[in-house]
């Protein structure tokens, strides 16, 4: 039970996306009005990256460019580090600290599934400890 098909059922397969010819200044506003760091880009149905709080600070801010004047696609991360429903738990907490990455998009070839971030399976992980401990203890209570 150690999954991302079983995180994603208890966390919900919801993903913020935005067309990749979106302004960054629209993504921006996106993320801020549902309180996220990320949002995934998209063409049509297909995933084309994701754009980070990161990417806009380096590549925008950083640069003085003008975030009304800049798509999407100019900036965002087209390198991503995806996870399949199948993959372990463990195995995606070793992409995201070994990757440097915060979210993984779960997808099955190019079809987004849901999308996952370090505290989530960091929350994961915490409450299937509690779980073991839980039944450890039950275990050798009775």
């Amino acid at each position: 039970m150690n999954r991302i098909c079983h995180l994603l059922e208890y966390k919900g397969h919801q993903v913020e996306t935005i067309d990749a010819s979106a302004s960054v200044a629209e993504a921006v506003a996106r993320m801020n009005a549902r309180h996220i760091g990320s949002i995934v880009v998209t063409r049509g149905d297909v995933l084309a990256g994701i754009l980070t709080e990161r990417d806009v600070l380096t590549r925008i801010v950083a640069n003085g460019h003008d975030p009304r004047a800049v798509e999407v696609c100019e900036v965002m991360t087209t390198e991503l580090v995806t996870v399949e429903l199948e993959t372990p738990i463990a195995m995606a907490m070793r992409l995201v600290t070994e990757r440097r990455c915060r979210h993984l998009p779960v997808v099955d070839g190019h079809r987004l599934l849901g999308l996952v971030s370090g505290g989530d399976l960091t929350a994961w992980l915490l409450r299937d400890q509690e779980r073991t401990i839980y039944d450890l203890h039950d275990f050798i209570t009775h």
